[in-house]
């Protein structure tokens, strides 16, 4: 394969390693913050919680859409953003400045100009890196909150839902080419060529055909961060540096998944991204444990 499509592949995984390693980073300062998701985090009510609020956000999104009401979409969408930003700025400048007046200035001022940098300049660059830092921060924040039982949980019904909802109901497209055409920056965007503009160029057809970049969204890489940081929080187990061995294998496990939706993606055709993904942080994640289990 010619470098210049190689390199755009190689992208994505390096990607997902970089919000793992982040989210690992990130889990400290969340965990002092007190900033946690849930409050029982052995609860395995939690992950059909979380689904629940999946589906009445998308549900919503998906209606939004129909009707074309994009700037309500563009003004929730940004909210979100906005206050996601908060309280990982807030963990932040708390672990290292204090809880103070100053640091909630801080705090806010980094948020607003971090949402006001996405909307006002939405290129693929500026997206990607500020991208990384919202999957890491929500990655962090829901592994903190969840136990390695609940989180299995999640991501097997996360895992089913991605599926159904790409080759079944398809809503999931739908709602991908939403946000492309509005240049929403919740998706990870790689260019396939030199002097790619996002802002100029757009993806092109979402649903088949050929397209100007490649796209993932941000869940694909959130979901399995979130075992990494629950498996290296709350397991008590052997390390290597900072990491336990089934966080790890969980890494591991997630980088084969996505490099094996990669060779599949590179056809053109929309995929469930979290089914493999998904798939291999907990094939890696278990065998991670087995591995402790024998030592």
């Amino acid at each position: 394969m010619e470098q210049s499509r190689l390199l755009p592949l190689l992208t994505i995984p390096a990607m997902l390693v970089i919000v793992e390693f982040a989210a690992l980073l990130l889990s400290l300062p969340m965990q002092s913050a007190g900033i946690t998701a849930f409050e029982d985090p052995e609860s395995v009510a939690n992950p059909f919680i979380f689904i629940i609020i999946l589906l009445i956000f998308t549900g919503f999104l998906l209606l939004l859409l129909r009707y074309r009401w994009k700037k309500l979409i563009g003004i929730i969408i940004g909210l979100s953003i906005f206050f996601t930003f908060i309280y990982i700025f807030a963990g932040i400048t708390g672990y290292f400045l204090g809880l103070t007046a100053t640091t909630l200035l801080i705090t806010l001022l980094l948020s607003a100009a971090a949402t006001m940098v996405l909307y006002l300049y939405p290129e693929w660059y500026v997206i990607d890196a500020l991208g990384i830092l919202i999957a890491a921060g929500a990655a962090s924040i829901f592994g903190i909150s969840l136990t390695i039982v609940p989180v299995l949980i999640l991501l097997v019904i996360l895992m089913v839902y991605d599926a159904i909802s790409v080759y079944k109901t398809r809503h999931m497209i739908t709602l991908a080419e939403g946000v492309v055409d509005m240049k929403s920056p919740i998706l990870f965007i790689v260019p396939k060529k030199k002097g790619y503009s996002y802002r100029n160029e757009g993806i092109g057809d979402i649903d088949g055909g050929e397209r100007a970049a490649y796209i993932i969204g941000m869940g694909d890489l959130i979901m399995p961060s979130i075992l990494v940081v629950s498996a290296n929080v709350f397991l008590d187990t052997a390390k290597i540096g900072f990491i336990t061995i089934p966080a790890l294998g969980a890494m591991i496990g997630s980088v084969i998944g996505l490099s094996l939706l990669l060779t599949v993606v590179r056809k053109g055709k929309p995929q469930a991204g979290l089914p493999p993904i998904n798939g291999g942080a907990i094939l890696g994640f278990l065998a991670g444990y087995g591995l402790v289990l024998l030592l």
